[in-house]
């Protein structure tokens, strides 16, 4: 019966994430326009300040409100202690100038600021855009040479083809995941999407290369043998970057948007494989035996 239903129906999965692909490039398209780009960068990005300041006691929330009176882009976050989880601090992010924020933390903390109590880094416009671009310049390249070594190893347009759609929605939708949730990606959130492509073509070509090599056992015991253990394998990346998200979600910033990044990839791949591509195998191998 469930091969029946599958034979059946298995086009049908296909509208579910074409139609989520097709929301989430519409959805990045809009926000391209509305900001003038397809992500919200944070201050190593297009520039600004960062004041890191060893002051526990500290109430973000009330400072948070103070700061964003008097400045326009503001984030603050504690920093904690990884053992006992204590607050030991926090940082403050800004695209004002160094001297205009750290007059604004001392006046809401009531003491001077000094390198015993403190520390500030200063990135200019110029040169945080330059690495922004070189960054994407790298993501761009990495999806590019992924789809020239599909093409070479599996020499067909499309199992090729599935296999970067695959990628590809998996980049998009996230995008628009993270941007519905208001993340500002910092230069590790785009390096996320780089070790993304990686997993993503992962199982997509365990799936192409099991479906097409294996010639005898059905199509359907071929995607089955597969499905055990790509679900097996993506499953487990899941488990362990969602356990380290929770241990570190408070502690380092860059660390929390590689695995929020990661954890939602990992969920779209999970559709974008078992739902989108192993369809599209599904057709191409009855296709190509009949």
């Amino acid at each position: 019966m469930e091969k029946n239903w599958y034979d059946k129906s298995y086009r049908l999965l296909l509208i579910i994430p074409a139609v989520l692909l097709l929301f989430s490039v519409v959805y990045l398209y809009n926000f391209n326009n509305e900001n003038g780009d397809i992500i919200n960068k944070d201050v190593s990005l297009t520039g600004g300040t960062t004041i890191t300041v060893i002051d526990g006691d500290v109430e973000l929330d009330s400072l948070e409100e103070y700061l964003e009176e008097r400045f326009e882009d503001i984030n603050v976050r504690g920093i904690s202690d990884i053992r006992t989880g204590k607050m030991q601090g926090f940082f403050v992010e800004t695209g004002a100038e160094p001297a205009e924020i750290e007059s604004a933390l001392e006046e809401f903390l009531g003491y001077g600021l000094n390198s015993d109590n403190s520390s500030i880094e200063f990135s200019g416009a110029s040169l945080s855009s330059g690495f922004y671009q070189q960054l994407r310049i790298a993501v761009l390249f990495a999806f590019l040479f992924m789809a020239i070594v599909v093409f070479v190893v599996f020499r067909s347009a499309v199992p090729s083809l599935a296999v970067i759609l695959s990628a590809f929605a998996d980049i998009v939708m996230t995008l628009m995941v993270v941007n519905v949730l208001g993340m500002r990606l910092s230069s590790a959130g785009i390096i996320a999407f780089l070790m993304l492509i990686g997993y993503s073509v992962d199982t997509d070509i365990l799936l192409t290369t099991r479906v097409l090599k294996k010639k005898n056992i059905s199509i359907n015991s071929r995607i089955y043998d597969a499905l055990k253990t790509g679900f097996t394998m993506t499953l487990t990346s899941m488990v362990a970057v969602a356990i380290a998200l929770i241990v570190i979600f408070n502690f380092s910033d860059a660390l929390r948007q590689i695995f929020s990044v990661l954890l939602i990839g990992l969920g779209f791949d999970l559709l974008n494989t078992w739902f989108a591509n192993a369809s599209i195998l599904k057709w191409y191998a009855e296709r190509k035996e009949r």
